[in-house]
């Protein structure tokens, strides 16, 4: 099946006939082509978003809330094709797209055209000088969204739904690893009833497709979701432009188990922050630490849960663990297991690709646990992604916040204890942008979302996105 750009409410091919083989992780096996969108393409795109853009950001916020909602409702209407699509072409088990990646999706729409209609301005009198202050906030123009493969369009859709919304018109990108979703999103936008020219989706490399959004001289805000070198060379090739950027990168986020955890629900828990979507979330808590006294038991009984688990065909309703993403990220992991075996790391399970019967030929891997001696080793270091995690006792809070600390990213951390001080403390010290105290993934999409250091700069989520998707202005009147 191939691909096509999404421009101007319009299914086109690329411009220079130029395509990318679309791969099924599940086999291994060619299943599609997508452009490889060149300027020509994004210049096109740019075009139609510039010419609505007058018209949409005058439109009430009514009508934008109407039709992002009729969007939601669409999308939920399509679940079970929209849920085999993604399970299709990233890998991950069906139940898994069906019960999070589809509905979420769905949420952003409703959830951003709800959140504009109370998107607020401030004011402000000046007592004493007979002035008044009132701020406006006004969409930026045409903007560049850039999306990843881990949840395509649960993450396409986090970004497109606010600034839509906000009354931008965007130029989007997902990745070319998985571009099946955000294809088949067209033609729900266009049922919906969104204008012409108000998305515009070109599919590509990032070296072409995605250079040639960044470093448009007209596109004025790029929101961005990736790699933390990718992230680096974005802000690169933007900043210097000054347009407005949202980096949100990389993490290798610490889990940290106290002694006095409700231990049960810590395990399962702690499976699943491990190993959803075959570990493949920036947000997956893939360095345990476990309080000393309880380390030997949580070793035993992690390992007995995790070896339960099922690597198999996406499709089936039993999986547990699907394919990873592509033939070349499979390698990257296989290559990190073997960084930690020669840091004298132990395999406590896993570590071997899965030969899944019929689909030989598949990126399977075995859910893997690793036993660190020391949290400066490269596995504990380097965002792997995968699905593989390393766990290691501590003695004492200030070891384990230290431990947490001493890498350079700082996206989120769990904590599970019952001690309320602790709690507070630690939640104050933890260089992260997001901390989960005795739970994993409960999210709110009220609230902030992004990291420090490297793991990005700007937020995301509730009125947070709004204002990223928007210019303030000042307007000050003396009466």
């Amino acid at each position: 099946m191939n691909i096509q750009n999404y421009i101007n409410g319009k299914f086109e091919n690329p411009i220079s006939n130029e395509w990318v083989d679309n791969y099924n992780p599940a086999n291994g096996e060619v299943y599609g082509q997508i452009p490889n969108s060149s300027k020509a393409d994004v210049e096109n795109a740019y075009i139609a978003a510039k010419s609505e853009f007058p018209s949409w950001s005058q439109t009430t916020l009514e009508e934008r809330s109407k039709i992002l909602v009729k969007i939601s409702e669409l999308l939920e209407a399509n679940l079970e094709r929209f849920a085999e699509a993604e399970s299709k072409d990233n890998g991950k088990p069906i139940s898994l797209a069906t019960a999070v990646d589809i509905p979420r999706a769905a949420s952003n729409f409703r959830f951003f055209g709800n959140a504009i209609t109370q998107f607020s301005s401030e004011s402000h009198e000046t007592i004493g000088q007979n002035a008044i202050n009132y701020t406006l906030r006004q969409p930026i123009g045409v903007v560049g969204c850039i999306s990843p493969w881990n949840l395509p369009l649960y993450l396409f859709t986090w970004k497109i739904a606010p600034a839509i919304a906000a009354g931008n018109c965007v130029v989007a990108k997902p990745s070319e690893i998985t571009p099946m979703t955000a294809y088949l999103l067209g033609d729900i936008c266009n049922e919906a009833g969104l204008p012409k020219g108000v998305l515009n989706i070109v599919h590509g490399l990032g070296s072409t497709t995605g250079q040639a959004i960044i470093e448009h001289p007209d596109i004025r805000a790029i929101s961005f979701t990736g790699g933390t070198e990718t992230g680096a060379h974005i802000a690169k090739v933007a900043a210097p432009m000054f347009k407005k950027l949202s980096l949100e990168l990389g993490g290798k986020n610490p889990n940290i188990i106290f002694a006095d955890c409700d231990y049960n629900d810590m395990l399962e828990t702690t499976v699943r922050s491990s190993f959803s979507n075959q570990g493949q979330i920036c947000l997956c808590g893939s360095r345990i630490f476990i309080e000393a006294s309880i380390y030997n038991k949580f070793k035993k009984d992690f390992v007995e849960k995790v070896k339960q688990l099922r690597v198999g065909h996406p499709s089936e309703k039993s999986t547990n663990i699907g394919a990873l993403v592509s033939k070349q990220h499979l390698e990257k992991v296989k290559n990190y297991i073997e960084i930690a075996k020669s840091e004298n790391s132990i395999i406590l399970c896993g570590g071997n690709e899965v030969s899944v019967k019929g689909y030989e030929n598949g990126y399977y891997l075995q859910p893997t646990i690793i036993e660190v001696k020391t949290d400066l080793c490269r596995i504990n270091q380097e965002e792997v992604f995968g699905p593989v995690v390393t766990i290691m006792p501590f003695n004492t809070e200030e070891d384990v916040l230290k431990m947490a600390n001493q890498v350079k990213y700082g996206l989120s951390a769990t904590i599970w204890t019952n001690d309320l001080k602790r709690t507070m403390r630690m939640s104050k010290l933890i260089e992260v942008g997001i901390i989960w105290i005795n739970t994993w993934m409960l999210r709110d999409l009220r609230t902030p979302f992004g990291g420090v250091k490297a793991s990005g700069i700007g937020r995301e989520g509730g009125f947070e996105a709004l204002r990223f998707f928007t210019e303030a202005k000042n307007v000050c009147i003396k009466y």
